[in-house]
């Protein structure tokens, strides 16, 4: 009986797992070719190994969460996955055949373990939602306002350090110094901000969960408990909400910068080393940003003010008044008897 349970054990899950490359192999592996060519989802190739090492980090909490299998959402979930990768595929459109993905292991994992895992496991589904490529459509709705901003947004800077600029759309018109003629600086969809919008948001994901205070320990009280998750959600929400904001200010930052050194050093400095490389210096900025975002938030931690507050002093002088005692209990009980040690101790009269 043991043995028979232990292979059943081990062949279902591979049969499972078969079952489920079989059905996405495509999907998965024109996935993985988009991210490699597609440099605005270049950072999806990181995903699955964060993806891995959350589950591998996290494998004893997910053990001790309470398993209770919910099979008819489960198979509800399992079979629109199914219909929207049919659909997906007859239709000849990606973005419903990559998210049933999503929607088929959030499917798997109600059926095996019910809702509580699946909360457990949400932060490595929404990241590989967020890694998955929005429509044509819904991407162009989105870069095109983010263009305009950011030449917006470089044509005021340079009036205000007094360069004569025009602006036409995404095109700006500048005199470089020492040029007879305007040359043309346009705003293309690559500096538009919108990829590294998408690259913050990911890495806010992943930095409000492994800096998630629910994961410290200590337990506490039931209050405490309710309120530190309380504070934990909202804190995660802020951040990843802060992300977009902080992508799309320092995006137009580099973009102004870009503009005012044209006018110096000529149009050639948005083109080559230069781009690339303010390209890296306004990640790095960015990701700043959101980290000293995150540790103003903590500032408002209410566990962190109980345990530094009020609280705090009153223990202080509890340990004091006890220390206090202590000793002259211990200085009594060497120079006369028990009973006084007890009645000095108990009277606190004694200094």
């Amino acid at each position: 009986m043991p043995p028979s349970t232990s292979a059943g054990r081990i062949w279902k899950p591979l049969l499972l797992a078969a079952a489920v490359a079989f059905a996405y192999w495509g999907v998965v592996a024109r996935l993985g070719r988009f991210w490699w060519e597609d440099e605005n989802y270049s950072h999806g190739l990181l995903i699955p190994f964060v993806i891995g090492y959350i589950l591998w980090a996290e494998r004893e909490r997910f053990a001790s969460v309470e398993k209770r299998p919910r099979a008819a959402w489960g198979v509800a979930g399992v079979a629109a996955a199914l219909l929207a990768l049919w659909a997906g595929t007859a239709g000849a459109e990606l973005f419903v055949q990559r998210t049933s993905l999503v929607l088929l292991l959030a499917g798997l994992c109600i059926y095996f373990w019910g809702w509580r895992l699946l909360r457990a496991a949400a932060v490595p589904l929404l990241l590989l939602a967020l890694a998955i490529p929005v429509p044509a459509i819904v991407f162009n709705k989105v870069a095109f306002p983010l263009q305009l901003f950011a030449s917006q947004c470089a044509v005021w800077v340079m009036r205000l350090v007094n360069i004569p600029v025009l602006r036409e759309g995404n095109i700006i018109e500048l005199y470089p110094l020492g040029s007879a003629t305007t040359k043309r600086l346009e705003v293309v969809e690559a500096c538009s901000g919108i990829r590294s919008l998408m690259t913050l948001i990911t890495l806010a994901v992943v930095f409000a969960y492994f800096t998630n205070p629910s994961h410290e320990g200590g337990a506490g009280s039931d209050g405490d408990g309710g309120r530190r998750s309380r504070y934990a959600v909202w804190r995660a929400v802020l951040i990843v909400a802060a992300a977009v904001p902080i992508a799309i200010i320092t995006n137009a930052a580099r973009v102004s910068g870009t503009g005012v050194l044209a006018r110096y050093y000529g149009t050639q400095v948005a083109d080559g080393f230069f781009h690339e490389f303010s390209g890296w210096v306004i990640y790095i900025a960015a990701f700043l940003l959101l980290f000293a975002f995150g540790w103003l938030i903590d500032r408002f931690n209410p566990s962190r003010r109980d345990g530094a507050g009020g609280g705090g002093a009153a223990e202080v002088v509890s340990e004091a008044i006890d220390e206090k005692h202590a000793v002259e209990g211990v200085e009594v009980a060497v120079g006369g008897s028990a009973p006084t040690a007890m009645s000095v101790g108990g009277e606190g009269s004694a200094s």
